[in-house]
């Protein structure tokens, strides 16, 4: 588990430029304010796949990462599928992170 990722999706709570759960996360998709959309590893084939077809069609960049419960608890919440970020700046720092992980 690569902690700068966690840590980077804490702060961008903190900061106010992250939402999460399904509803949340669709709405900032389709509102056009996403810059990143992560699901957990952990989340359903239906989740996955509502969230490959929706962020490809965005055109949002998608990846799965983490466990249900470290996204949750990064964000000082319980169990969280899927999150989606909305600042670019926090965006690109993520996706570093995460290109790094692959």
């Amino acid at each position: 588990m690569n902690n700068k990722i966690l840590s980077l999706l804490g702060l961008a709570t903190r900061s106010g430029n992250l939402v999460s759960g399904e509803y949340m996360t669709e709405k900032a998709v389709k509102g056009g304010r996403a810059f990143l959309v992560i699901v957990s590893s952990e989340a359903s084939e239906n989740t996955k796949k509502k969230f490959t077809n929706m962020c490809s069609f965005y055109k949002v960049p998608l990846y799965f990462y983490g466990a249900m419960e470290e996204l949750g608890h990064c964000m000082g919440k319980a169990f969280r599928a899927s999150v989606a970020v909305t600042d670019e700046g926090f965006a690109k720092g993520i996706r570093e992170k995460l290109e790094c992980e692959k």
